[in-house]
């Protein structure tokens, strides 16, 4: 849900909140070439019994006093670089607290690796849980990976955890159709042996096995779930967003509906089985993935409250479920869409399209009217960029044979970065990015198409007007959007005495009960406190590196001060600047009295 009860920082006097120490880690490049390149720091920390917990890019874990800063233990899991995909980048760890044998660690710290291992560690110690797996660690590629050695099989979300089961996903290679399996799969936390196995492709004799013509079930890549799980822990249920089949956009060797892959799918966490699912994109030829963890939330319908679990997608849809049933909260149709031109492809014909809320993003295509004239030379860089392209189309646009441009792009609409909710009001904060995507199929026989590349400009502006990325508030009671604002803002085009135009932006929200919105997820390394209520900014702060995770709120257990917290990193898809800080924010001492 991502709210906190904390209010000691409120409206008020959020204008006096300062950095109060900074945490360095050591991993960052700064050479601005590599920037983008180089890791990323997309940790979201977590905070128990006085402890912060974090991790690393490349997947070491630092224990801080929560207070203070001041480091308690590392421990480093000597990660082989050359088996990460991309950039390192982790964005949590997870914890558990039960019954172990005498002896042994009974709260323990889990967390998965680019290079396809889990770890439990004694979160007092640091040191390795010697009663799990091999020595406190397990190969997850085992078993899934096996004829795949050179594939990515990369960790990048916390393992979530019930009672004595920790549940992993994992991010998996997108341009090849036949690859390591996607399944999700369930260990014991005091052992790591294998407890359930979740086919997230729905095999031959199973529920959805024939949504896959003839055997390309088999080896299919892809069909994952990268970002993280929630759990209802009170219902027992875990909720998986699990995202599209590989190749992402190229369908002709799986033709058909393709489940369980762009779903919702809620399983019983004990066992594994499934209680029900919803598919969000059929046949997906997009990389429309369910890119972000489910919002486990509470609304009201005819004055009664109503469990209920809310799905982003990068598509900028909003769907909201009945938690136990599956149900569609609101009406959602199903609506033609663009057919594919690729020979061999079979597109579905119509997709599941939300009545309420509407999109968070534009759907509509691009015209010559809407290139953005920030500057001359953006203009001119732009339209000849639009004017090389040969189809340039609204969402479910299909790449063809030519550059085909795309809205939303593969960045979203929403991203992992999620969103947040207050249960006193209603509303879900989502941060989304405006922003295309260029690309096209190759034929058979010539080299592979380049990947979709994002529609910007020489300085990474989008090439459309803006805004370019936005926070919203969406009323999950009635289906509405209760405001928009920009997110974040180009120095540049803000000295030129342009309004804030919003940035591509990755890393989320939380909400508090102070009123207040926490985020950073802007490109421009700065670090906003927003009024709930109607999306004004109270409060900057500037950061070391771009704010790409989403921050924590938390109270000392000394000094029941309130503390909000956020890494910030920069670096990966977005930044050309990298860093490596954590940076912990709090009142001055004598403005936290609460009113």
């Amino acid at each position: 849900m991502r709210h906190s009860p904390l209010k000691q920082i409120n409206r008020e006097n959020v204008s006096w909140l300062k950095r109060v120490w900074t945490y360095r880690t050591g991993e960052f490049d700064p050479d601005p070439k590599k920037g983008k390149n180089s890791p990323a720091f997309q940790c979201t920390p977590l905070v128990v019994g006085g402890m912060l917990y974090l991790i690393t890019p490349t997947y070491r874990v630092i224990a801080l006093d929560a207070e203070t800063g001041q480091k308690i233990w590392t421990f480093d899991s000597r990660m082989e670089r050359k088996k990460v995909g991309e950039f390192p980048r982790s964005r949590g760890v997870a914890y558990w607290e039960g019954d172990a044998p005498r002896g042994h660690a009974r709260k323990r710290i889990l967390f998965g690796t680019g290079d396809s291992r889990l770890f439990a560690l004694d979160a007092e110690t640091g040191e390795p849980c010697q009663d799990f797996g091999t020595g406190g660690v397990i190969d997850l590629r085992a078993g899934v990976a096996d004829q795949w050695p050179d594939a990515t099989y990369m960790v990048t979300s916390p393992p979530a955890v019930y009672k004595n089961l920790a549940m992993v996903g994992a991010r998996l290679p997108e341009t090849m159709g036949r690859g390591p399996s996607g399944d999700v799969r369930a260990f014991d936390v005091r052992t790591g042996k294998l407890v359930w196995r979740f086919h997230t492709v729905a095999r031959p004799g199973e529920l959805g096995g024939e949504t896959w013509e003839g055997d390309s079930w088999r080896d299919r890549s892809g069909v994952n779930v990268w970002a993280p799980m929630s759990v209802d822990a009170q219902r027992g249920l875990i909720f998986l967003p699990v995202g599209a089949p590989a190749y992402d956009h190229y369908g002709g060797d799986r033709k058909g509906q393709n489940l369980f892959a762009n779903s919702i799918v809620a399983l019983d966490a004990l066992t594994g089985t499934r209680v029900w699912h919803y598919q969000v994109v059929h046949h997906d030829i997009w990389d429309y993935d369910i890119p972000a963890q489910p919002n486990l939330i509470t609304v009201r319908r005819r004055g009664r409250p109503v469990p209920a679990v809310s799905v982003l997608t990068k598509s900028g849809f909003v769907f909201v479920f009945d938690r136990m049933t599956g149900r569609p909260l609101f009406q959602i149709e199903e609506r033609a869409v663009p057919k594919s031109d690729i020979p061999g492809e079979e597109s579905w014909p119509t997709q599941p399209i939300p009545v309420k809320p509407p999109p968070l993003v534009r759907h509509s295509a691009i015209t010559r009217e809407d290139i953005s004239n920030v500057t001359p030379a953006s203009k001119k860089f732009c339209t000849a960029l639009y004017d090389s392209l040969e189809k340039r189309e609204g969402v479910y646009t299909t790449l063809g044979l030519k550059p085909t441009l795309r809205f939303p792009g593969t960045l979203g609409g929403a991203t992992w970065s999620g969103a947040s909710f207050d249960p006193a009001t209603g509303l879900l904060y989502v941060n989304v990015n405006e922003m295309g995507t260029m690309g096209r199929v190759a034929k058979p026989g010539e080299p592979r198409a380049s990947w979709p590349s994002r529609f910007w400009d020489d300085n990474e502006w989008p090439c459309q007007k803006p805004p370019w990325g936005t926070l919203n508030a969406v009323d999950l009671n009635t289906g509405d959007i209760r405001w928009r604002v920009p997110l974040g803002s180009v120095e540049e085009l803000e000295a030129k005495g342009l309004p804030p135009t919003g940035t591509p932006n990755l890393g989320g929200s939380i909400v508090t009960a102070g009123g207040l919105v926490f985020i950073g997820g802007s490109n421009d390394r700065r670090f906003r406190a927003f009024d709930a209520a109607s999306g004004k900014v109270l409060w900057v702060g500037n950061l070391e590196g771009s704010g790409h995770a989403t921050p924590i709120t938390y109270e000392g257990r000394r000094t029941k001060r309130q503390y909000v917290v956020i890494a910030a990193g920069g670096g990966g898809y977005l930044s050309r600047h990298s860093a490596d800080a954590l940076a912990a924010f709090a009142l001055p001492d004598g403005a936290n009295e609460e009113d």
